[in-house]
């Protein structure tokens, strides 16, 4: 039986953090690593957290250096054959979530896996404001505006092992970076499993204002260089606007 790490950064998030631990907690799957890392909280997540530590395999509260930076030192700390990263706002859509990421690439062979993903209201979670319908990676997809929705996002560790995990210096677009590394740089095998598995809570960093949607184009033209690409200035602007009828698709 494959082990599963699933990992859990968070700052300051006591609002959400306990569904957040409540969704991994609650898998059918038997075999999870669960491992929360937090950055020094100060207004009670600790707190919160501590509540769980006899189900919570791992739990380390230092600050870090952000977010991804978080996201690393949690998957050193990692030991299962597949890792997985929920984000403290985010839960997963159901108790079969990892049992079925585990069937999916055992049957296939596959290094990295990924599914659907929802957003919705941030106080009202039954409210579904967008969904992000995925599907299979096919080369130069990205090019065309395509990636997957990182938080359903699963890596065998040998494969961060052998690739690398998340690039620091980009601040909003390390996930970006990369799955666009592993994918279509890399070419790793890859399987899409048609269905929702996480659910975001609207509202999150990356999306907060005009300026750090600009931030986010400068760092997704970084990615593309750092993996040796010739940047193809559209391609960049596809990827906003491929997100645009995720507001009209229905489940």
């Amino acid at each position: 039986m494959l082990k599963v790490s699933i990992t859990t950064t968070v700052f300051n998030n006591r609002k959400y953090i306990a569904s957040a631990i409540e969704s991994v907690l609650s898998q059918t799957y038997p075999d999870i690593e669960y491992i929360v890392k937090d950055a020094g909280s100060t207004d009670g997540t600790v707190d919160i957290v501590k509540k769980y530590l006899d189900k919570i395999s791992k739990f380390v509260s230092e600050k870090d250096r952000g977010i991804y930076d978080g996201m690393n030192q949690a998957i050193r700390l990692a030991t299962g054959d597949i890792i997985g990263n929920l984000n403290s706002d985010d839960f997963y859509a159901d108790k079969d979530v990892i049992k079925k990421v585990v069937e999916k690439m055992e049957e296939t062979g596959a290094d990295v896996c990924w599914g659907d993903l929802v957003y919705v209201d941030r106080d009202n979670p039954s409210k579904i404001t967008r969904f992000w319908k995925s599907s299979e990676y096919s080369p130069k997809k990205f090019r065309r505006g395509w990636m997957p929705p990182h938080p359903t996002f699963f890596v065998r560790r040998k494969i961060y092992e052998k690739y690398g995990l998340f690039n620091t210096s980009l601040k909003i677009s390390a996930d970006y970076e990369l799955m666009l590394r592993l994918l279509e740089k890399h070419k790793v095998k890859s399987c899409y499993i048609p269905g929702i598995l996480v659910k975001m809570r609207q509202g999150g960093k990356s999306n907060r204002n005009i300026l750090r949607q600009v931030q986010h184009h400068i760092e997704d033209y970084k990615a593309w260089k750092l993996n040796g690409f010739r940047v193809n200035p559209i391609s960049i602007i596809l990827k906003p606007l491929s997100k645009i009828s995720q507001y009209f698709k229905k489940q």
